[in-house]
């Protein structure tokens, strides 16, 4: 009678923590500040850039939980889902550099994502399931694109 009632005592500890051990959450879990937008390489360079949209969302920002982002329109999304990927230079920016390359074969995507602090052939990418996707310089560093800007954020 003690064994099962220790047992039934620790299976009802396993489940209420979520399991035996609960799982480290994932890096990109928290807040993040968006602190640059540049003009995206993709950018027309004869239109001007929409500096109202950078100025109204540098400094804000988007919190990265378990099943949703919150931040300012239009990063938040209420159902997201996520899914991490190694992605080449070539993918980033939804295909973005690879698209420059196919209308001029003398564009390089990997020159072009070094240019904003991407370093190796892979690119560790969060797709979010929603109208983003995040790429990671490093743990603390995402950069994603909106409309002709590349905006980085870093994790508070």
């Amino acid at each position: 009678m003690k064994f099962a009632f220790a047992a039934c005592a620790v299976i009802c500890t396993a489940i209420a923590t979520g399991g035996p051990a609960r799982a480290a959450d994932a890096f990109y879990i928290g807040t993040w500040k968006i602190s640059a937008a540049v003009v995206a390489p993709w950018a027309d360079p004869k239109q001007k850039s929409d500096s109202a949209e950078q100025a109204r969302l540098l400094n804000k920002t988007i919190a990265f939980k378990p099943k949703e982002i919150a931040g300012p329109p239009p990063f938040a999304c209420k159902a997201a889902h996520y899914k991490e990927s190694d992605f080449s230079a070539d993918m980033l920016f939804q295909g973005a550099f690879d698209e420059m390359r196919s209308n001029n074969k003398s564009v390089d995507p990997d020159k072009l994502a070094a240019s904003l602090g991407f370093i190796g052939q892979r690119i560790k990418t969060l797709e979010t399931g929603c109208e983003f996707d995040f790429h990671f310089i490093d743990e603390t560093t995402a950069e994603t694109g909106l409309n002709n800007s590349v905006y980085t954020l870093k994790k508070q």
